[in-house]
């Protein structure tokens, strides 16, 4: 716990939670010359962004919850002076299966030759790479008008879809199913599979649902960085938030660690948060109050009727491999195969079962999952003993668990989706997955599984649900303000992945919010 802040003082801006959304805001307050408090709940800033030693004994540092970095608008990492870097993963996907009896599988990126010729071995054609080309090429025109708008005020719906100047691409992504897009691009179901995959993280829904909660989902997942690209933190996901704290703190702002906040008092022309720590009860007195929670949270401590509940629907399995596990496609180079995206029981057909039979009540029979190596592309984040010892890490994202199913007994429901998860993968293997896994000073596997419960628990995400809510559309609805990020009250905002434009590790909310308090739009 760090020391205590003032409580003599009215500060301009007191941030409560001190994820990466709340340091964003934090570190350009106080760049700006504001007076700025963090009270964050737990031992550490962070958030879900962080890196961890998971496993007595074994010094590799993993990004235990988010991992892979799209939305961080390079804006922020310039604006903020950050010493952060990402990269570039060699491979974006590979997908196994099997066809006519014998291994193979779909293989994207590597170059446009490798990727045209995998399609043609998988598919027998051109046709399906042709299509992958033009769909990709619509998403990526999207990417590219809709992206640079996430750091301005909110435009109206009309002004966004002028800006995105293409009725063909705005009728596919924000006004049908995208899985009517998906359908009418490709007639390979692995191939629409690979394509859906990119609607479904941590959202619980058919490519058909008529929420297009699914389009949404898909949205953010493609327009980052206006390319779409998905790409590795140099260090682990905690560099992030370590070079955002330390941002914050050079600037001025008071970070205080075990100091939970529990009541938001506000009158239109500031406000008081009363917080606990291990020394008591106290109170902050602010001019703006930003609350980098979900909104559940944010009506608990104002007082407020809660919002809809929340659901996650994800697996997150972080493990430690004593080598990567040879593949059954021999085709396939697991140094090249591992460095994208795995995927995996990741067919069209195999998603839409999976998700009939979780809203039915049942796990799935067969669980999607993805899979990626961080330290094929960083090998930084593993101590010179596992990276002498040639030990890589593996991070595995499940698809369509709802938070539902843990209800009757987390961790014996944990356990059995961890395992049929694994069967999944050690079908396209050539040796199993438990042969190449690390053990811990104390003798034990590698490996460690969170349910959307584990999360709530942990991280206080509110159903488990990684965005706080159902993501939203990037532009102006009624009722959410100049900047996406006002609240019902006044002065209190909402910095948080539950913010307009939230969602993903991407500064977002965070520089939002700190623009509302400097333009003075706050109420």
């Amino acid at each position: 716990m760090t020391p205590p802040p003032s409580t003599s003082r009215t500060y301009d801006a007191v941030i409560v939670g001190g994820g990466h959304n709340g340091l964003v805001a934090a570190a350009y307050l106080a760049r700006a010359g504001r007076s700025v408090l963090v009270l964050e709940r737990l031992d550490h800033t962070g958030g879900a962004a962080v890196s961890t030693k998971p496993f007595a004994g074994v010094d590799a540092r993993l990004s235990r919850y988010s991992y892979l970095v799209s939305l961080l608008p390079k804006k922020i990492v310039r604006d903020l002076g950050l010493d952060f870097r990402v990269r570039a993963r060699t491979v974006s996907s590979y997908t196994p299966v099997e066809r006519a009896g014998r291994p193979t599988g779909l293989l994207v990126g590597g170059g446009e030759r490798r990727t045209r010729e995998s399609f043609a071995r998988l598919t027998g054609s051109q046709r399906e790479y042709d299509a992958w080309q033009r769909f990709y090429a619509m998403t990526g025109h999207v990417a590219q008008r809709v992206f640079p708008t996430l750091t301005e005020p909110l435009p109206t719906r009309d002004e966004l879809r002028r800006r995105v100047d293409d009725e063909t691409a705005w009728r596919a992504l924000f006004e049908e199913p995208v899985g009517v897009a998906i359908e009418e691009h490709f007639d390979d179901d692995l191939v629409r599979g690979v394509a859906l995959t990119d609607a479904l993280i941590g959202t619980f829904a058919d490519a058909h649902d008529p929420s297009l909660a699914q389009n949404r989902c898909f949205l953010y997942h493609v327009i980052g960085g206006g390319t779409g690209a998905w790409d590795v933190p140099v260090g682990g996901m905690g560099a992030l938030t370590d070079a955002l704290a330390d941002a914050a703190r050079a600037a001025g702002a008071v970070l205080a660690t075990g100091h939970e906040a529990v009541r938001i008092d506000a009158d239109g022309h500031g406000a008081e948060v009363t917080f606990r720590s291990a020394d008591g009860e106290g109170v902050a007195a602010a001019r703006h109050v930003l609350v980098n929670a979900s909104p559940r949270e944010l009506a608990a401590l104002t007082g407020d009727a809660p919002p809809a509940s929340a659901e996650g629907a994800q697996l997150k399995v972080n493990m430690l491999l004593t080598r990567l596990p040879r593949l059954r496609d021999p085709d396939a180079d697991p140094r090249e195969a591992f460095a994208g995206t795995f995927h995996i029981a990741e067919g069209y057909e195999q998603l839409a079962a999976a998700h009939a039979r979780a809203a039915a009540g049942e796990l799935p029979a067969a669980p999607p999952s993805e899979i990626y190596c961080h330290s094929l592309t960083d090998p930084t984040i593993l101590g010179p003993g596992p990276a002498a010892k040639g030990m890589h890490t593996l991070t595995l994202f499940g698809l369509h668990t709802p938070a539902r199913l843990f209800a009757r007994d987390n961790d014996a429901v944990r356990a059995e989706l961890l395992k049929s998860t694994l069967a999944q993968l050690d079908a396209h293997l050539a040796e199993p997955l438990a042969d190449c896994l690390a053990t811990d000073a104390d003798g034990r596997p590698c490996i460690e599984a969170r349910s959307p419960l584990d999360l709530e628990r942990d991280l206080g995400l509110p159903g488990g649900n990684i965005f706080h809510r159902e993501l939203s559309w990037p532009h102006a609805q009624e009722g959410t303000g100049h900047w996406g990020v006002e609240t019902g009250r006044a002065r209190v905002l909402l910095c948080g992945a539950g913010a307009v434009r939230g969602g993903g590790v991407s500064g977002v909310p965070g520089h939002n919010a700190a623009m509302a308090v400097l333009d003075g739009t706050t109420g």
